[in-house]
């Protein structure tokens, strides 16, 4: 593919034919402010915070959508776009609830994020604000169309990544939202709850329920790890505070990119729950007593080796787990084969 010569800012740059002028400067370390834009879904450009000055042109195009062509001279910084992006900002916060103290997002939150970046401190535009209802009635996701501004990332995400399509944009105008068919309660609908609605918001919109209650943004350690739950792999951020597992977000992974299923992104409770096992147990007079690993792994020989003498190899089968690593599993199966004998392995992780 042939390359497009441009000039951004000044500087002279290249990109692939056919790119827009957003990856372009992106590719060229140049930063634009993007509120609808996300490089896995497909280009929108409804919330027009991209726009650019480009010579020639007599409006502000939007730079996620512009194709690159040669010769073209972009301006990202330029005063009518600074004004711009602030009068856009400033029409976004008109009807936006002024709760970033107390709202989950709070930290991480785009919308805040450009508020500060572009000076925005007042609403100039005052008028009617939405007064939704906050929609907190299912285990995992916390709803608040309050927030909301209407960016479009959780719609495509619902049907361009799960394949679902249970959100759209519905009604018109000022009471344009999104919703589900008959506008009814997530928990209502063919919803999976798989959260990677969640995971584009840009705002406080929509939230992971038992993560915003238990910690702030800055108080969490995220440790990048591979989901255990199947043998896909996907990759995931463990949120934890205190030496504890509060949450889990979405990363860039090779395998997942930041879509999760609703066990990975929610189903972490085992880690702390009371009924794990955390050390080994032997039965002695018909009751479970904690035991070391010695004592335990000695007696697990042991019963192997007198099944093994006694009914043959075939007698014996082993089930492995998805939450062991690969070699973990690999050491498995080579232990069932060369040690007790036998081929009656087999492993739970399957989709």
């Amino acid at each position: 593919m042939s390359d497009v010569r441009l000039t951004i800012n000044g500087r002279e740059v290249t990109a692939p034919k056919g790119s827009t002028v957003l990856e372009a400067a992106t590719r060229a370390g140049i930063f634009i402010p993007t509120l609808c834009h996300d490089p896995e879904l497909t280009s929108f450009g409804a919330c027009r915070m991209c726009v650019v000055e480009i010579k020639g042109m007599r409006n502000l195009p939007a730079s996620c959508v512009t194709e690159v062509a040669d010769g073209m001279v972009v301006e990202t910084d330029s005063p009518a776009v600074v004004e711009a992006r602030k009068t856009i900002l400033e029409l976004l916060l008109a009807n936006h609830p002024a709760d970033c103290l107390t709202c989950g997002r709070n930290g991480d939150c785009r919308l805040q994020d450009y508020a500060y970046m572009y000076g925005v401190k007042s609403e100039p535009f005052g008028g009617e604000k939405h007064n939704y209802p906050v929609e907190d009635d299912n285990p995992f996701i916390i709803r608040d169309m309050n927030k909301c501004i209407l960016c479009g990332k959780c719609v495509r995400a619902c049907a361009e990544i799960q394949g679902k399509n249970i959100i759209d944009f519905a009604y018109r105008g000022f009471d344009a939202k999104v919703a589900t068919a008959m506008d009814v309660p997530l928990s209502d609908s063919e919803c999976v709850f798989c959260g990677n609605c969640v995971a584009v918001c840009p705002v406080g919109a929509l939230q992971e329920k038992a993560l915003r209650s238990a910690a702030r943004t800055w108080e969490v350690k995220k440790v990048k790890t591979t989901c255990p739950y199947c043998g896909t792999g996907c990759s995931l951020e463990l949120n934890v505070k205190d030496d504890r597992v509060v949450g889990v977000t979405s990363c860039q992974g090779d395998v997942n990119g930041r879509a999760l299923c609703v066990k990975g992104r929610f189903g972490f409770g085992f880690i702390h729950h009371p009924d794990r096992l955390q050390k080994p147990l032997v039965k002695k007079n018909g009751t479970f007593v904690e035991a070391s690993w010695e004592e335990a792994i000695n007696l697990v020989a042991e019963k192997l080796q007198d099944i093994k003498e006694h009914h043959g190899s075939d007698a014996l089968a082993v089930l492995s787990s998805a939450r062991c690593t690969n070699e973990e599993n690999y050491l498995m199966q080579k232990f069932t084969r060369v040690v007790l004998g036998t081929n009656n392995i087999d492993h739970c992780a399957r989709l």
